[in-house]
């Protein structure tokens, strides 16, 4: 009997750490067939070259698909879309792979999303029915759920949208988050190690800072100066930065950011990629997570750190209690920062945990295992939620 093939997408250091634990499943199936394809920030220099990491993980790397201009406008962006297809046509009919997984909501999702859907592969989406309203990826999402046969949502009221998508309820699994999975299975460093990698000495308090572009505002960059300018209130923290994702105006950020660290060499730097195990690790010391990564809002409870959440980009995305929203303002971050610092987790029925309990990463194998894959032909489903 053939193994099953299923074909695992990844563009970024995030959504690779969060994948993960579902690749080792497949691997170790002996029914499955793991195929990887790698592409966008991992193939980059600027981004720290992180498919590196992917193989010293042991994983081999089927295909690579290089698709990221060095551009920092929309028109580039749009331009990398379009080099994506190309190079995922080419790499899927190489492939021939029976199942795509493809996590999220970026643009290189997106063009392994359309080259798999042309050519027929069943498509299994992760972390579909979310929302984020102040980025173009809200709109990506929901466009590749409308591409996917199979959807592994994070929470019930995700599987709800994701249904009144169209979409039909017996294919649409409710599995809680992969980052939750990764936090309770990885051998996180400690203090002492982080410092000796980072050789750096992390006084307290640690703020974990990522800042994105919001793609949807008349300034993609809004909130990095408003930022910058309240963690000066902050002398005696210390900062540690990760690099704005590859999106519309991306670059310019980290060049600000780089400027910040240029000014404040003593408490502050600024990294390409921390890689999943020390971004964890990082993440469970810090006092406080800042900027509007979706890390603050998913996996940062988890390891009882609170967030502070700026500006729209993750409006309308489900969050624990334990992060405190702002405007991009100054002040209002200056005050925010303070908050978090000052927050206590508690057991008093607060909701810091939303996104399961883990060992997720099997439940999805299970189901891509035994899934129905001969038709690829769906129909909009009308019935009601179950």
């Amino acid at each position: 009997m053939d193994k099953r093939k299923i074909c695992v997408v990844t563009g970024t250091r995030a959504e690779y750490g969060l994948l993960y634990w579902l690749m080792r499943q497949i691997q170790s199936d002996p029914d499955l067939e793991l195929q990887l394809i790698v592409t966008g920030m991992h193939l980059s220099p600027e981004f720290g070259l992180t498919y590196k990491e992917i193989e010293k993980d042991g994983f081999v790397i089927d295909e690579k698909v290089e698709m990221l201009l060095s551009s920092d406008t929309s028109v580039g962006t749009v331009k990398s879309l379009g080099m994506g297809v190309v190079g995922f046509a080419d790499s899927l009919s190489r492939l021939q792979p029976d199942i795509v997984v493809i996590l999220g909501d970026r643009f290189e999702a997106l063009a392994g999303a359309q080259s798999a859907m042309i050519l027929k592969i069943p498509i299994a989406h992760i972390h579909g029915g979310e929302i984020t309203h102040g980025a173009y990826d809200d709109s990506i999402r929901h466009a590749i759920t409308k591409m996917s046969t199979f959807h592994f949502v994070t929470t019930e009221e995700h599987r709800q949208r994701v249904i009144r998508l169209g979409e039909h309820y017996k294919r649409v699994h409710n599995v809680g988050a992969l980052g939750v999975e990764t936090i309770k299975k990885m051998n996180l460093y400690t203090k002492q190690d982080i410092e000796g990698k980072l050789m750096m000495k992390l006084n307290s308090p640690l703020l974990l800072i990522t800042h994105h572009p919001t793609t949807l505002a008349s300034n993609p960059c809004e909130g990095t100066n408003e930022l910058l300018e309240a963690l000066n209130e902050f002398k005696d923290a210390t900062f540690i930065f990760t690099k704005a994702n590859a999106d519309s105006e991306g670059r310019r950020i980290n060049e600000m950011i780089n400027d910040f660290v240029a000014q404040n060499p003593h408490n502050s730097r600024l990294f390409d990629s921390l890689g999943q195990r020390l971004y964890t690790s990082v993440l469970k010391i810090a006092d406080a997570v800042v900027g509007n990564s979706s890390s603050g809002l998913l996996e940062a409870a988890y390891v009882n750190t609170p967030t502070v959440n700026i500006g729209n980009r993750q409006k309308g995305r489900a969050r624990p209690n334990s992060v405190i929203d702002c405007a991009a303002n100054p002040n209002e971050i200056t005050l925010a920062i303070r908050k978090a610092l000052s927050f206590k987790f508690n057991d008093e029925g607060l909701s810091y945990r939303i996104f399961g309990e883990g060992e997720t990463s099997v439940r999805i194998k299970d189901v891509l295992k035994q899934a129905d894959i001969k038709s690829t032909v769906k129909a909009f489903y009308d019935g009601g939620i179950v």
